[in-house]
């Protein structure tokens, strides 16, 4: 996937809800490894967690719906998971702003 631009993927929405045991707790660090090194590849634009809902979210980039499920099911949490996956049709955000110009 690296030899494709960046116009060629698209965003794609999930939401997991999970629950927790005690083995779940156990395989959260290699989880977040996990997450991070896809956030560092640009592959998750953004992850959020709420223990209060037992519910996360992110953005990925991705060809298609099955490409997601791939990267969902290598986490080390998968098997705690019950997702959703929704294609984005638009996807706008502070991130993807210009820098307010600072005159000096």
């Amino acid at each position: 996937m690296e030899n494709l631009k960046d116009d060629q993927f698209k965003k794609f929405q999930v939401t997991i809800r999970f629950y927790m045991d005690e083995e779940f707790m156990k395989l959260v660090p290699p989880h977040r490894v996990y997450i991070n090194d896809l956030i560092d590849k640009s592959i998750i634009d953004y992850y959020a967690v709420s223990m209060e809902t037992q519910r996360s979210w992110m953005i990925i980039n991705a060809l298609d719906k099955k490409d997601v499920e791939e990267y969902l099911a290598k986490s080390s949490l998968h098997n705690y998971w019950t997702i959703e996956i929704d294609e984005l049709f638009v996807y706008n955000s502070q991130a993807y702003r210009l820098p307010a110009l600072q005159l000096n």
